[in-house]
This record gives structure tokens, sequence and C-alpha cells, in this order.
């Protein structure tokens, strides 16, 4: 019997190293794929940032490539855990946090009229009798469209901008859905004109200094060490033209400070249009900093909202039905406040196979292209940022197999959920 116990006892001694192996070793792997999806000359990636939560705690965290490409003898920079992206739209999800602390404090209600808030009258011609509301801004059923523009200098106020052509014709709030980034223009002027506070400050306020991110919606606002970790985002394509060149250089799309500073803004009215800062698109983070983010989502670390309001602002609000919205070729199907929504279906998986049924939202804008999906539940999370890519993400051959998503997208989920998260 003892000798029996003895071998038990090496045979156990000796499993600890050996159980640690694989870990290493996916992490590795793990690496490795990254690297070879980033670097795939099918769809070369300028920069890529990722984080992977397992059960509430960061389980994988990677960067690759390089966050500021040199030219004119300027040298390289790659991108390090601390890189900032600006992170298109996965930014509405961040501004929604900041309106919804306004709504806990009473100072927003989301079924009110937002002409209320406004000092202006923001009704839809066509149905004139019906109110547009926060609830339908942040589910992209108020009406408005983007088709004449959504965003503005500082010099220009939105009551002057906004007419009868930014409006849906075939529905009235409520009754449609329609991807609209114009809303969130309206939502950060109605929290400016709540508070009395510029647009970018308050969010630093009302999120970004509660949760100790380094951050920002403004690039001359951020500090100098921050600003110095931004990445520039690029494309291998002229600057706003479909004209891509595979076999040409890299060329900056948005945050190339290397020679200019970025530009202030000095002489503006708060309230009148805070679409300068593009609350639906414009914040500046790092992939470590949205993992501090989606923890309090998942209810761990500081809290920012009571976990009801959390509850509420994740609650189905919208499910295409087959003629209730358009789901832009397929990517949107289901929409809670401000949030995305991603049932383990045909046509929404996010990882090959299934199994991560999440929410959270997508960004795609100057080449960066952001995923941050989670599921609450299971207290599981992914998150990836593009810098840019080498041919148009969306062509034929680059498109998902399985989602909506571009190829690359898809194999980087999957990589992450088959090696850091199950």
């Amino acid at each position: 019997m003892n000798r029996r116990n003895l071998l038990a006892i090496a045979l156990l001694g000796a499993t600890g190293p050996l159980l640690a192996t694989p870990s290493r070793r996916r992490t590795a792997a793990l690496d490795a794929e990254l690297r070879a999806i980033a670097a795939d000359p099918a769809c070369e990636l300028a920069s890529l940032s990722v984080l992977a939560i397992r059960a509430g705690r960061t389980s994988y965290a990677g960067q690759f490539g390089r966050r500021f490409i040199g030219h004119d003898g300027l040298p390289d920079k790659p991108v390090t855990p601390g890189t900032l992206f600006r992170i298109a739209s996965v930014s509405k999800l961040m501004t929604t946090l900041g309106l919804l602390r306004l709504v806990e404090d009473g100072k927003a209600a989301l079924d009110a009229d937002v002409s209320d808030y406004l000092g202006f009258i923001l009704r839809n011609p066509h149905f004139p009798d019906q109110a547009i509301t926060l609830r339908h801004l942040l589910t992209h059923t108020s009406s408005l469209r983007d088709d004449a523009g959504y965003s503005w200098g500082a010099d220009v106020a939105l009551k002057d901008v906004i007419d009868a052509k930014m409006y849906a014709t075939n529905a009235g709030p409520g009754a449609f859905f329609t991807y609209c980034n114009l809303g969130w223009g309206v939502i950060g002027t109605v929290m400016e004109r709540i508070t009395g506070e510029r647009f970018d400050r308050l969010m630093r306020r009302l999120l970004i200094e509660p949760l100790g991110l380094r951050a920002g919606y403004l690039p001359a606002e951020l500090p100098p060490a921050a600003l110095a970790n931004l990445a520039t985002l690029y494309r291998k394509r002229t600057v706003d033209t479909e004209v891509w060149d595979p076999a040409g250089p890299w060329i900056a799309q948005a945050d190339d400070y290397s020679v200019k500073a970025p530009p202030a803004i000095e002489r503006y009215v708060v309230g009148t249009n805070a679409t300068p800062f593009s609350p639906t698109g414009g914040l500046r983070i790092s992939a470590c900093d949205m993992g501090v983010v989606m923890r309090m989502l998942m209810g761990l670390g500081p809290r920012l909202l009571k976990p009801a309001t959390l509850d509420l602002m994740f609650s189905r609000q919208w499910t295409y039905d087959g003629r209730n919205g358009d789901t832009s070729d397929g990517l949107f199907h289901c929409w809670g406040l401000g949030n995305e929504q991603f049932p383990d279906e045909p046509g929404t998986r996010l990882v090959e196979g299934g199994g991560f049924a999440a929410v959270g939202h997508l960004g795609d804008a100057y080449g960066l292209m952001s995923v941050f999906v989670l599921d609450r539940q299971r207290k599981n999370g992914m998150i990836a940022l593009v810098g840019g890519t080498s041919t148009d993400p969306f062509a034929p051959a680059n498109k998902g197999r399985y989602s909506p998503l571009a190829r690359f997208q898809e194999r980087i989920l999957t990589a992450l959920y088959e090696h850091a998260v199950t």
C-alpha cells in the first residue's frame, strides 16, 4: 500500500507541469495562427489587437503588425498592449453606457420625445404626429436616414441641416429598422443639452474616468502617451475610393499624426451638434481597456450601471421578421438598446461550428474593423481590432462562410474561441 501511495504521489507530482504544458502550447499555437491570419496575402492586415475573456478573466491578449507604417524616414511602430484604435461603431455601445447613466439619474427618459431635449422639433414630416424617442434612436427605428449625411463641422447646428430628405417615407418611428449613424449624432447632442457639457468631455466623466480607461473621443484631448500609441488606420487603396491595390503601399486613412498634431475643437456651442466628436464611431481605446468595459458588462470590476439597467440594455428590442427592417445583406437580425445581438443560429453565428451566442457591436470605418462580443451569462467574450486591410474585406473572395462577417474575422474569432475561450 505504501508503494502504491508513493507511486500515486509521484505521478501527481509529475502531472502538474504536464497539465500546464498544453496551456502554453495553446497560447503559442494561437499566436502562430493569428500571426498567419494577419499576414495572409489574400487579405493582409495592417495591425491586429485581440483579447479573450473566459469565465470573467482575461485568458489571452495578443498584438500583431504595425500601428504606424514608416515612410519618409519615419520608422515603423509595432502594436502594443496599450495601442489605441478608433473603434468605429463599437463606439455606439460605449455612448449608450453614458446615456444610460443619465437615464438612471433621472435626467433622460427612453420614451420621451427627443424634441423636448433638443430645443427644436425633430419629427418625420411624413409621420408628423409620431414622436421620435431615445429608444427609437438606440434601436435604429427612428425613421432617420443617413443618405444626406450624418456629420458636420463644429460651426453647424443640427437644427439647420436635418430636413425632410433625411427621413424615411415608408415607415414612421418604431416601425422599421434601418441602421442609422445620424441617430447617434442626435443622441450625443441630447446628452449635451441635458448636461451642458461637451460630448467628449461628458463621456470622460460618465465612462472613461469611472472605469480608469485611457481613451477619448477626440485625439487632441488624449494624454501625450496615449496619442503617441494611437494606431493609424490604413487601406491599400486611395482615400475615399473603392480602388484597391493589394500590391501597392499602405495608405493612411485616419489618425495619422506623425507630422501634424490632431486638430482641436475650440469654438463650439454645446448642445448644437455633437457630430464633430463622433458619438457614432470616434472613441479611441485599446483592446485591453475594452476588456475592462466588457468585464463591467458581465457584472465584474467597477460598477458603472445597475444590474437592472444592464439587463434592460441587452433586452431584445427588435427582431427581423422578414419585412420589418433592412438587414444590410444579412448583417443585422436582432437589436437591443445600442447593441447588436448574435443568436447562435445559421447566418448569425460568430464561430465555426457554433457555440457562442453573444451581444455586442461591430465596427467598420477608415479601414478599421472591430468586433466586441460577449456572452454575459457565461462571462466569456472576444475583442478583435484590425487597423486596415490590403483588399476589400467584403469582396466575394473575402466574404465569410457562415456569417455576414469577413472571412478573416471568422478565422480570428474561431481561433480565439477554440484556444482561449472553450
